[in-house]
C-alpha cells in the first residue's frame, strides 16, 4: 500500500515533516538513547535500564534503512511506547492507514502496529510464532541499520552538551543524512 501526501494537499492536516513520514510503503519505528551530560537535577534524563544520562529519540526509517524522521528528544527515562504516543506517530499512521512495523517495546499500541509475540512465563513459543518473529526481525533489520547509521555520528553517540540541545543535534543529523 503506497500513500503519497503532498505538502500542498489541503486535506492533509500534517506538518511537512510528518507528511514525509507517511509517504512510503510501511514505516519502521524504533527508539534509541542518545547519551548526554547531566544538567541540574538530571533525574528525568537518567535511564535506569542503560544506567546513564541520555535522551530518548524515536527513529522512523523506510524499508531501505534511510532515516525519514527523528523525533524531538524526550527524557531518557521515557519508554519507547510513551514517546511514540507523545509524538503521535501511531495516530498519524493510523489516520493515513499505514501499518507500522516495530519491536516488542511497542506491543499493545493498537491494530496498526505490528510487533513480535512475547513468550509467556514458563511456556515456549509455538513454531508458528517463532517463524512470525523471525520474519518480523528480518523486516525490522533496516531500522536497526538506520539507528546504527545515526549513532555513527560521534556527537550523537557521546554528546557532552545539555539534553536540551539534543533535539537540534538530531535535526541537524537528519538534514545531513538526507544529503549523503
Amino acid at each position: 500500500m503506497l500513500i503519497v501526501t503532498r505538502e500542498g494537499d489541503r486535506r492533509c492536516k500534517l506538518r511537512p515533516s510528518q507528511c514525509a513520514m507517511v509517504a512510503l510503503v510501511y514505516p519502521l519505528l524504533d527508539g534509541t538513547l542518545a547519551e548526554c551530560d547531566r544538567v541540574g537535577d538530571g533525574r528525568a534524563d537518567y535511564s535506569h535500564k542503560h544506567r546513564r544520562h541520555a535522551v530518548n529519540v524515536q527513529v522512523v526509517t523506510d524499508p531501505a534503512g534511510r532515516l525519514l524522521w527523528l523525533s524531538p528528544a524526550l527524557p531518557g527515562r521515557t519508554h519507547d511506547l510513551t514517546a511514540a504516543r507523545t509524538h503521535r506517530i501511531i495516530r498519524i499512521c493510523e489516520r493515513q492507514v499505514v501499518p507500522i512495523v516495530a519491536d516488542l517495546a511497542y506491543q499493545g499500541a493498537g491494530p496498526w502496529l505490528t510487533t513480535g509475540i512475547k513468550r509467556k512465563p514458563l511456556q515456549e513459543l509455538t513454531p508458528t510464532d517463532r517463524t512470525r518473529n523471525r520474519a518480523l526481525a528480518a523486516a525490522r533489520a533496516p531500522v536497526e541499520r538506520g539507528v546504527a547509521r545515526l549513532k555513527s555520528w560521534r556527537i550523537f553517540r557521546s554528546s557532552r552538551c545539555s539534553p536540551n540541545r539534543m533535539t537540534s543535534i538530531a535535526k541537524a543529523i537528519l538534514t545531513l543524512e538526507g544529503q549523503r
